[in-house]
């Protein structure tokens, strides 16, 4: 799977006068992706974006080596949607629903309706394949997304929000298939969540999005623990002098509550020391601040200031 799986250079979206998307680059490798922020950050306007759904006011998109502007069917052939929303036929039953998904994507009939109990199987649905979709639970009905999605081995994989509605139990579930199939290694996935803990431990890289704008983006192994480390300083008394200690070194600390974080370069903690001595300042504690998703998330988040409303 080595390549390049997206890139997108530049790309704004606007509906009206709502900013969806603002000047978003970012460049991802073959294997598992979290697109990951709140409701209303732009994870689906992006999704949209890159299967060549809704066209950029700005900026270009790729997938798979193909520019979606001009090769979006070409794009299309090769991904599998799983979708926030229901969207499925009532009155079919789920292997004539996944076999003409199946059909859809290429497929020959025949193929198709093999490759349909296949997956159904997969995802724990083989009893009540024939079952129509209107009698299926809410979890069912999450199953029978992810298996339309994949029939047609498709080389990546869009699942947006692949979690919503389940409980605990069914979203661990959920949370499994996806990492199985994942640990194949023959398609990539892009999971778009609001839930950050859905991504910890499933995701290979890392796309934040806050109100249409990137927080970071990268391999997560970089972002949580690489050569830049995000730490968090307490001291006895005022923050305050050492806060601007550290802000003449050029480390750009941000100060939380009483909690000051600051950015270290190859976990070389002796820019704090100096500064502390500096200003007669008692450390109380000193380690890092990012250690999940989340951390990073809300350190993120913390450290720009806030858009404008939308």
């Amino acid at each position: 799977m080595a390549g390049e799986l997206l890139r997108v250079d530049g790309v704004s979206k606007h509906f009206g006068p709502v900013e969806a998307l603002s000047n978003l680059t970012v460049q991802f490798t073959p294997g598992t992706v979290g697109l990951v922020g709140p409701n209303g950050s732009g994870k689906t306007t992006l999704i949209r974006l890159l299967m060549g759904l809704l066209t950029p006011d700005s900026g270009t998109l790729s997938v798979l080596g193909h520019d979606v502007r001009q090769e979006a069917l070409v794009v299309r052939e090769r991904v599998g949607y799983m979708p926030e929303h229901d969207c499925l036929m009532p009155d079919l039953s789920g292997v004539g629903l996944v076999a003409l998904m199946a059909q859809v994507s290429g497929l020959p009939k025949e193929v198709a309706m093999s490759r349909a109990h296949e997956v159904l199987e997969f995802v724990g649905l083989q009893e009540q394949r024939y079952r129509k979709i209107q009698e299926y639970s809410v979890g069912m009905r999450q199953r029978i997304k992810l298996a339309q999605a994949i029939v047609h081995d498709p080389s990546l994989c869009f699942l947006d929000e692949p979690t919503s509605g389940l409980d605990p139990r069914g979203r661990q579930e959920m949370l499994d298939l996806i990492r199985s199939l994942a640990r194949l290694g023959k398609t990539s996935f892009v999971l778009s969540t609001h839930l950050l803990p859905d991504v910890e431990g499933l995701v290979d890289q890392v796309l934040l999005l806050n109100a249409g704008r990137q927080l970071a983006e990268g391999p997560v192994e970089r972002l949580l623990g690489g050569h830049e480390e995000d730490n968090v300083v307490r001291v006895k008394g005022d923050p305050a002098p050492l806060v601007a200690a550290l802000a003449a070194q050029g480390l750009a600390p941000t100060l939380h509550d009483r909690d000051i974080h600051v950015t270290l370069v190859a976990r070389d903690a002796r820019p704090v020391f100096q500064a502390a001595a500096e200003t007669g300042t008692q450390i109380r504690y000193l380690g890092r601040s990012v250690r999940t998703i989340e951390d990073l998330f809300l350190s993120r988040v913390n450290a720009v200031p806030a858009a404008p409303p939308r």
